[in-house]
């Protein structure tokens, strides 16, 4: 069966609450579970009131702690706020917490505006030219082979993703031969050109034998395509927002929205957003199809920005049922 999993970014929607959005995050996971969804990530971000997953290692374990086996992990860890160190042992704790269920993804960008990420550095000399050798820093730091010692951490079993949205994390991860993550879900530009530049140029390693890649898509399913494309305008405002510098809660959904944006804006969605399937489960299934098939992609990890909590629970649900018709992961 193809394998998909879940991009929680833990929306926090206008008129609600972080604490209901973790609990609904909780909530997520748990049926995610039951469902047969390989894994759940959740990303770090600073400085977004839309967004409730800061302390992500924090988040990652209480998800963990109220799931059996699904694996839970970063998606991901902005490896420029933190000492590599420190993340060893986060990651180790939550390895040895639920054992064999954690995974860590890795991203070079800060996640947040200037401002913030000023505010989120070690120093205020950090070189984001430094990401390879902070990310070999940390792999040395789970396998032992480094002077400072992560306890824990040491020996942890904790696959290590490389994420990105250009071709600079492509070549990282094939010349380190881990697992790539790419961000399509909301930056498509260099999707094929990142793909075939990782699987050209992988190296196979201890950590993996060969190519393993990982898309981001967005899918908001609903039993009718005109619902889905009603709901769809909650994430659609939320871009949009952010776009223009106001990032704010998720939006409840707005049937004049569409309707009132101008030609640009419209144009922009259909590029940044193009990674989606929005409709009901016969236009999800289709969409998705031919994207698997067009990428050859190992993996699909799916976001979706739903405000009402009941209708994300039953997109996530209408996307389980049509997995078996989904093509078959290759290899």
């Amino acid at each position: 069966m193809f394998p998909l999993s879940i991009l929680d970014l833990a929306p926090v929607v206008h008129g609600g609450s972080v604490r209901e959005t973790l609990q609904a995050s909780v909530e997520l996971a748990q049926n995610a579970e039951r469902w047969g969804y390989d894994r759940v990530w959740l990303a770090e971000h600073h400085g977004m009131p839309g967004i409730a997953s800061a302390a992500t290692s924090v988040l990652i374990g209480h998800v963990a702690g109220a799931t059996s086996t699904i694996r839970v992990g970063a998606g991901g860890i902005m490896l420029p706020n933190h000492a590599p160190l420190m993340v060893a042992e986060q990651f180790g704790t939550l390895d040895a917490l639920y054992p064999g269920r954690i995974d860590l993804g890795l991203g070079r960008a800060p996640g947040s505006d200037g401002p913030t990420a000023l505010a989120l550095r070690r120093s205020k000399h950090v070189d984001p030219d430094a990401f390879p050798q902070d990310v070999q820093e940390l792999l040395r730091y789970f396998s032992g082979d480094n002077p400072v010692l992560a306890t824990p951490g040491k020996g942890a079993n904790v696959p290590v993703w490389i994420l990105g949205s250009s071709l600079f994390g492509a070549q990282l991860a094939a010349a380190l031969g881990l697992p790539y993550a790419f961000a399509s879900h909301f930056a498509p530009a260099h999707m094929m050109d990142a793909i075939a530049l990782y699987r050209q140029r992988f190296r196979p390693s201890e950590h993996l034998a060969k190519p393993y890649v990982m898309l981001g898509y967005n899918v908001i399913a609903a039993d009718t395509d005109e619902e889905a494309r009603l709901l769809a305008t909650s994430l659609e405002q939320a871009f949009v927002n952010l776009r223009l510098g106001r990032p704010g809660t998720l939006p409840p959904p707005s049937a004049e929205f569409s309707r009132q944006l101008p030609a640009q804006a419209k144009a922009l969605l259909r590029s940044v957003l193009s990674c989606s399937a929005i409709g009901s489960p016969s236009t999800v299934r289709d969409a998705l199809q031919a994207f698997i098939r067009r990428t050859d992609a190992d993996e699909v990890i799916v976001g979706g920005m739903i405000h009402d909590v009941s209708a994300r629970l039953r997109s996530f649900e209408l996307l389980a049922n049509i997995r078996e018709q989904l093509p078959r992961p290759p290899g």
